[in-house]
């Protein structure tokens, strides 16, 4: 932010040379034929003005004839130079070639010299020419653009002064007296009081929208006890989108006081300011990818405090390129919804609970959010991590785009919080054709004490938060996007949907689905998982909840069974196996035994597993219907998941012919496929799977839950488990 000043000073880009033309500039001062003619034949490298400017409006040039001046003069010491007009076809061919090579060498002015019937030195002169008509036009469009903004400053400086003139103290009201006070302290209190009036001002609009403040911060307690096997508590996917579960205190979080704003501008800034230095700064900060964090206490003494007993450090760095532009990266991190639904594999629930600034200039330069998220690993062993943080959005000088994270949990009195943010997030450059360069600093203190054994080397080695994930999946998702939007569909390949908007209405229906079964699989607070006894070396987690009036979802009870355990094998190998159609009838039960047939194909990236599918199961029984299964298989190198749900013939016809794929009915099941951070020489190291069924056991809202239908739900999924370990031990054998 500018303060007030009696100095005027001109902006630095104005001092700058054109970077355009210093390179031209640059190329020019190489080429030693090109310095040559500078110092010695000076006045036959250009035309006269009025002649250039001519030649110029009639898309020409004129050159001496034959070869250079002084070589006329010597042999014609009295006679008239003559000036020889080239031909509109020349023009235009020298034009082109321009286009293309505006430093042509001695090769290609005599290659193109012969072609257009002229002597090597009058190409050579005409490019010449070409040159400095480009060089003078770019210095008379810089020194216009420059002449503005000076006329806009010189402006912005007589407001000012007249501002400062008519300036009153804030103590007494009565006119102030710059001589009493030194000039940087009179800029500092003008900059004071433009602050105040700016966040008074930004607190009265947030207001409307955030409600009443609470004067605490919610507790942040460990999930409670479950309850006794088979007392199932019951959720609620109608009306609320947090179900109902009275131990849940995400919602209770809202926004922060107006006391607590200035301490949150203050932590945002400096937050920004680290984040660019943990994405710049190589060794001694980082030591081949590893924080060092004795290094981090001495660069940065500032920030969040000191990390409290028995949390740990996590921090990693990643970096990739990804098809997107920079400025859909930012509105995607900026805007909650889209942050929640592109990174949906680890963001559960997020809510923005203040907006103390839009940005600027109507993009979101400045801008500055107060939020809270609960961060999740699709299983229900690993607990989700919640955090509350403020996220700052910035502009650099180079063009470069910053999104910083920072924990507000020091503003409350005692918040037993279980995660730390500091400063987190990515530095976003804009890269030619569309891509743009992300890289990523995670960086958390958490106590992860009630992580389960079969997870704890995967989620202490970062492979389950860290910034390779984040990055991962933020590549992925680009790539899904960009097929949303592609339009250049082959239609060769039996199968493919090449009909644009049923393409995007069964991808949103996908996407729906892979949403849903992500937000139902972890162990979310806001999710009541019973453990089912007696099931053997894996525990199944059960859990129920009422679908009401939700017209994505089929009504009555829906119960919910989840089991992780670990495999022998690679990830990629058992994703393979998963989504592919010709092996479901190994592991799926409810499929009968029948052929599994795919009808339509979406490609959605680079890798072949990564596709939507339409897949008709033919029963073997005559007497039974056949079925339609969607299925989302995606993969990356930190997660692979195989999502599908049974779907309605008739709603599918619509959803194929772009009809709206909300209110499509869908209770998704499927895998989660995760390494388990044991991958060392060369290795793959084994898989962690995650296998989650969603079965509607009644529809009538209100029944009550019968034995049978857990013990039925129970058997369904230790079935699917013994089935796949049998094919993945035959595959290994």
């Amino acid at each position: 932010l500018l303060g007030f000043g009696f100095n005027f000073k001109c902006k630095k880009k104005m001092f700058e040379p054109n970077m355009f033309l210093a390179a031209m500039n640059n190329e020019d001062s190489n080429n030693h034929n090109y310095n040559h003619e500078d110092n010695n034949n000076n006045n036959e490298r250009f035309l006269r003005d009025e002649e250039f400017d001519s030649a110029n409006t009639k898309s020409g040039s004129e050159n001496q004839e034959g070869g250079s001046g002084n070589d006329q003069d010597n042999h014609h010491p009295n006679k008239k130079k003559r000036y020889h007009r080239h031909t509109q076809l020349q023009i235009q061919e020298m034009e082109a070639f321009f286009k293309e090579c505006p430093h042509p060498d001695d090769k290609q002015r005599k290659q193109l010299s012969r072609e257009l019937g002229l002597e090597p030195l009058q190409v050579k002169f005409w490019f010449q020419n070409k040159r400095t008509q480009m060089k003078n036009h770019h210095e008379r469009h810089e020194n216009s653009h420059l002449r503005a903004e000076n006329e806009k400053l010189r402006g912005d400086n007589i407001r000012y002064r007249e501002a400062l003139a008519n300036a009153s103290c804030p103590n007494c009201g009565g006119p102030t007296v710059i001589g009493e006070m030194s000039f940087d302290e009179h800029q500092l209190r003008l900059e004071n009081a433009r602050l105040r009036e700016e966040i008074d001002r930004i607190s009265a609009i947030a207001a409307k929208y955030v409600g009443k403040p609470v004067s605490s911060y919610p507790l942040m307690s460990p999930p409670p006890l479950p309850p006794r096997p088979l007392e199932l508590a019951m959720g609620n996917f109608g009306g609320d989108v947090y179900g109902n579960n009275p131990t849940d205190l995400f919602k209770s979080i809202t926004a922060p006081t107006e006391s607590d704003k200035p301490l949150i501008i203050d932590l945002a800034v400096s937050a920004m300011e680290e984040l660019m230095k943990m994405t710049q700064v190589e060794e001694p900060l980082w030591k081949s990818l590893v924080l060092d964090e004795e290094e981090y206490a001495r660069t940065f003494p500032r920030g969040i405090g000191p990390k409290p007993a028995g949390f740990r450090t996590e921090a990693s760095r990643e970096s990739a390129v990804v098809i997107m532009n920079h400025v859909n990266i930012v509105e995607i991190l900026m805007d909650v919804n889209q942050w929640s639904v592109i990174f949906a594999g680890m963001v559960s629930r997020a809510v923005t609970l203040a907006v103390l600034s839009t940005g600027v200039a109507g993009n979101y330069n400045g801008a500055l959010q107060v939020m809270s998220a609960e961060f999740q690993v699709p299983t229900p062993l690993v607990p989700t991590r919640e955090t509350y943080f403020a996220r700052y959005c910035k502009q650099q000088a180079d063009g470069s785009w910053a999104v910083v994270d920072i924990s507000l949990d020091s503003l409350q009195p005692n918040p037993p919080v279980r995660c730390r943010r500091r400063a987190s997030g990515c530095l976003i450059q804009e890269m030619p054709n569309g891509y743009s360069k992300v890289t990523w600093v995670e960086h958390v203190e958490v106590d992860d004490r009630g992580v389960h054994d079969l997870y704890k080397h995967m989620v202490s080695t970062g492979h389950a938060f860290g910034a390779k994930r984040w990055v991962a999946i933020l590549d992925r998702q680009c790539e899904r996007l960009a097929s949303v939007m592609a339009t250049n569909i082959s239609s060769g390949e039996v199968g493919v949907i090449t009909n644009q908007e049923g393409r995007r209405s069964m991808l949103k229906l996908a996407e729906r689905m892979v949403i849903s079964f992500c937000a139902g699989v972890s162990a979310s607070t806001a999710h009541t998982w019973t453990t089912l006894s007696g099931t053997g070396a894996e525990d199944v987690r059960v859990m129920t909840r009422k679908s009401v009036d939700d017209p994505g979802r089929p009504p009555g009870i829906v119960l919910s069974a989840a089991t992780s355990f670990w495999i022998p094998v690679p990830p990629k190998r058992v994703f393979d196996f998963l989504r592919d159609e010709n092996s479901r009838n190994e592991w799926d039960i409810l499929s009968n035994g029948g052929v599994v047939q795919e009808m339509a194909h979406i490609a959605n990236g680079r890798d072949t597993g990564n596709c939507v599918s339409l897949l008709r199961v033919n029963s073997a029984n005559s007497s039974q219907s056949n079925m339609l299964i969607l299925q989302e298989s995606c993969t990356d190198p930190t997660a692979s998941f195989v999502i599908y749900a049974p779907v309605d013939i008739v709603a599918m016809n619509i959803v194929l012919n772009g009809g709206d794929p909300d209110y499509v009915a869908l209770l998704p099941s499927g895998f989660a496929i995760l390494p388990d951070g044991n991958a060392t020489g060369g290795g793959e190291g084994g898989s962690l799977l995650t296998v989650a069924f969603q079965i509607l056991v009644d529809s009538v809202p209100t029944a009550k839950l019968s034995l049978g239908s857990v013990a039925t739900v129970n058997n369904l999924i230790a079935c699917t488990v013994e089935r796949i370990k049998a094919a993945m031990s035959c595959e290994t054998a």
